[in-house]
């Protein structure tokens, strides 16, 4: 296992990240995704955390609070100490029946951290993290509050996730104009089938030393390589029921008959392939990862000891490259008058 920093600070956490979206069920929705019970759970955190995974992610929503609850018991459990996990958990979306149980509103934000931090058994959560954009609520209100949060000590870093380029950088400027906390990362889909960050975000993610953190690398399963192409997969696989996030199947489908070829070179999974995939592009901070069983978890723990070729990244990037969009290649074009030569 590899350790990267959170983005600009001194913080450490692994390559792969624990995602807990499969823990609790409840709802038609939620059990789609996962219905993990305690005993479970316990198993693959504890798996997780050691195999050198120190990094798990988390939300208030998932499964109406129940994954934060059996996540916080299932780290107990491990034995581990608190210390030595970076727990991340995230708020936005709706919690509860009124208007104000939801968003990113100094009202709401105070809120959700409370009840995280009770459902959790902690005292404290390492990176917490703004779930999605709210377009009612002024950013400068979402930032003052999380500083406030960081300087009242209940939460250590911020971070944001499913936030557009320009937003990021209008909370990062209000950030350092008025000595707020600055966000320190990104949770954003990012996959072989789906790199449209590459396009706005990834050049400010460079150029303002964001972290990113990737759900989803393997687009809700459809990159496992056991969908075909009418669509068919395994009986109760979470495609079949929740055909999330979108992508273009055509493009999505041509990287993994390539993947498939590259696994079967390699002797693995063509799982391991896409989270490879995405583990070798040097944007990445962090992928997180998901499983329902032990089995499962193993076989994405083993992705971090897949090393592909430059040819084999240079197939993977053609088959799955983003078609040209304005302003881009404009970009391109003007700037090419702009690269410097050497001097004969």
């Amino acid at each position: 296992m590899r350790y990267k920093t959170l983005g600009g600070t001194g913080l450490h956490v692994s390559e792969l990240c624990l995602g807990t979206m499969t823990f609790g069920g409840g709802n038609e929705f939620w059990n789609a995704i996962g219905q993990l019970d305690q005993t479970i759970a316990d198993g693959i955190v504890a798996r997780a955390l050691d195999a050198g995974i120190n990094f798990i992610d988390t939300a208030d929503v998932y499964s109406g609070g129940l994954s934060e609850e059996i996540t916080g018991r299932a780290i107990v459990n491990s034995g581990h100490k608190r210390s030595d996990v970076v727990l991340a958990t995230k708020a936005f979306g709706v919690v509860g029946t009124g208007p104000n149980d939801r968003g990113a509103s100094r009202g709401h934000i105070m809120d959700a951290v409370k009840a995280s931090l009770k459902r959790l058994g902690t005292d404290y959560i390492d990176l917490y993290q703004i779930h999605g954009l709210d377009r009612i609520t002024p950013i400068e209100e979402t930032m003052r509050a999380l500083d406030d949060l960081v300087r009242q000590g209940h939460i250590r870093y911020v971070g944001v996730s499913n936030w557009s380029a320009w937003t990021i950088m209008k909370a990062l400027g209000l950030a350092d104009r008025h000595g707020w906390t600055r966000p320190s990362t990104l949770q954003a889909y990012y996959t072989i089938a789906g790199r449209d960050l590459e396009r706005e975000i990834v050049p400010l993610l460079d150029a303002e030393k964001l972290g990113l953190m990737v759900w989803s690398p393997l687009a809700g399963g459809l990159l496992s390589g056991k969908y075909d192409r009418d669509g068919k997969g395994p009986e109760g696989s979470r495609r079949a029921s929740f055909d999330f996030p979108p992508v273009d199947k055509e493009r999505a489908f041509a990287s993994i008959d390539v993947m498939r070829e590259i696994a079967t070179t390699h002797g693995v999974s063509v799982a391991r392939i896409a989270l490879a995939f995405v583990l070798h592009q040097r944007f990445v901070m962090s992928v997180i990862i998901g499983a329902k069983t032990i089995e499962q978890l193993d076989d994405n723990l083993a992705a971090t000891g897949v090393v592909l070729s430059e040819e084999e990244l240079a197939r993977l990037d053609k088959v799955s490259a983003l078609p040209r969009e304005y302003p881009g290649w404009m970009i391109e074009r003007q700037s090419a008058t702009r690269l410097l030569t050497p001097q004969g």
